[in-house]
């Protein structure tokens, strides 16, 4: 988020080493976790409602196609918006507060509570929801090529309940997917996680989505919508590999064992 925002005139950071170093430096490793209550809030309905909805759909559908996959995951992506919105607009509002051109002698904001609460008082809902556009953007083909990318590698690898190896190929999948819809739809994660900063410091620099992407083009070339890409990719790969991991896993101990393939 830091990468994604920072003014391109006078830069904090030079890459995400620097941006990692500095945090540690001059707000001890605390810093690193400045808006962890927001996702500690939304990722458990997130997960429950994507591999829920994810699940059903494909049921639905009938048959277990790629094609199928795409859509089912999509339509999880597409769903759980509703609470990723919200969520990621505290998280990227409490990881900006006290730097760059957002610092302030005072916080604006105690916890990732009190940052929505506050943002619904002077905005409404349409201020929760700064960004859903985007973000609707970026979930839903994102979601798809997610269960899709998982699904052909535990085909490929051959992923089976006897299957000895079975644990460390579920991993690498499940990393590998979260690497696949990272890739797939970040540039609009860029434009995202600028919209939902923007009028932070009090000053409001785009109209929308298109504004932004034109501005941020005009001003930084096209290498403004890979910004933070090393970062975001350093963290999906064990992030998506526990999580894919551990829903599988849980769902094969779950079911009857006539049923465990």
């Amino acid at each position: 988020v830091r990468l994604q925002v920072q003014n391109v005139e006078k830069p904090l950071y030079r890459g995400t080493l620097h941006c990692f170093q500095s945090i540690i430096k001059q707000e001890s490793a605390f810093g690193l976790y400045k808006g962890i209550g927001s996702p500690m809030m939304g990722l458990t309905f997130i997960n429950a409602l994507v591999f829920g909805v994810q699940g059903n759909t494909l049921r639905a559908l009938g048959k277990d196609t790629p094609l199928n996959q795409f859509l089912a995951g999509s339509a999880a992506g597409a769903i759980q918006c509703v609470i990723c919105c919200p969520m990621e607009l505290a998280k990227t509002r409490m990881q900006l507060q006290g730097t760059g051109e957002y610092k302030l002698k005072t916080k604006n904001y105690k916890n990732s509570l009190d940052c929505l609460v506050k943002i619904y008082k002077k905005e409404g809902l349409r201020g929760i929801n700064r960004g859903m556009v985007s973000t609707f953007i970026r979930e839903t083909p994102s979601f798809g090529f997610y269960f899709l990318t998982y699904d052909c590698m535990t085909r490929y690898l051959g992923c089976e309940a006897d299957d000895s190896y079975i644990i460390p190929k579920l991993l690498f999948s499940g990393g590998m997917s979260g690497i696949v819809s990272w890739l797939s739809t970040y540039p609009m994660d860029v434009i995202k996680s600028r919209l939902q900063a923007d009028g932070v410091g009090g000053v409001t620099q785009y109209k929308g989505i298109l504004d932004c992407v034109r501005k941020s083009y005009h001003e930084e070339g096209w290498r403004v919508f890979t910004r933070g890409l090393t970062s975001t990719l350093l963290r999906a790969f064990p992030v998506n590999a526990a999580t894919f991991a551990t829903v599988t896993v849980f769902l094969m101990y779950m079911r009857p064992e006539d049923n465990i393939p």
